[in-house]
């Protein structure tokens, strides 16, 4: 019998948008078999930034149980999908800081041969989403791993427009993901939990 395929979703959301795609994530990952783990990374605001937000400060109470991402939530994963909304065309802080502490990790090659991919949500039309997803590439490009993304492979990509990763525009999150956006992760989910679990069989092998 196959293993189970393990499959790490960490995200930063400040006002929720980025959580609730990585919700649809999660619950495509799930639907697969997989064994899934859901983990924020750390907040790095000032609590007056938060509390100047209402709807910041009340997502933070909403996510309070969500356990924080740890390096070994890296080694664990055969698959490990990240997100983060943009900022300037980048990754939030918190999730680029979350990565920066993986040095060790890459040093000793164990993030190589695995399966990444990721997901995005800007406040305004187009807004970096492509160069989001594209500099998380980068990075998984240094650790050795296997980017994979949606690309075209369902019809439905054609309305979503974004081969590079699961997209949705929040109109500075006004906007909760459409179905359009819920079924791109969904996708991203799909195709990386089933490369995984190949290339996880292959290894095996």
């Amino acid at each position: 019998m196959a293993a189970q395929t393990k499959v790490a979703v960490i995200y930063y959301s400040s006002t929720g948008i980025t959580y609730q795609l990585a919700q649809a994530v999660c619950e495509a990952a799930g639907d697969t078999g997989a064994e899934v783990r859901l983990r924020k990374v750390r907040e790095l605001a000032p609590d007056e930034a938060i509390r100047s937000n209402s709807a910041w400060q009340a997502h933070r109470r909403q996510t309070q149980d969500v356990p924080e991402a740890e390096p070994d939530d890296l080694t664990w994963a055969d698959v490990v999908i990240f997100g983060s909304p943009t900022r300037y065309g980048l990754v939030a802080a918190q999730l680029k800081q979350f990565i920066d502490t993986t040095g060790p990790l890459w040093t000793r090659g164990a993030l190589a041969d695995k399966v990444y991919s990721a997901f995005t949500s800007t406040a305004t039309l187009h807004g970096g989403q492509e160069t989001t997803l594209t500099s998380l590439f980068s990075v998984f490009y240094h650790w050795g791993g296997i980017v994979v993304t949606p690309g075209y492979t369902d019809p439905s990509q054609f309305v979503a427009g974004n081969p590079y990763g699961a997209s949705h525009t929040s109109n500075n999150a006004e906007v909760a993901p459409d179905s359009t956006a819920l079924g791109a992760a969904a996708l991203t989910a799909r195709r990386a939990v089933r490369i995984g679990a190949a290339l996880k069989q292959g290894l095996a092998g």
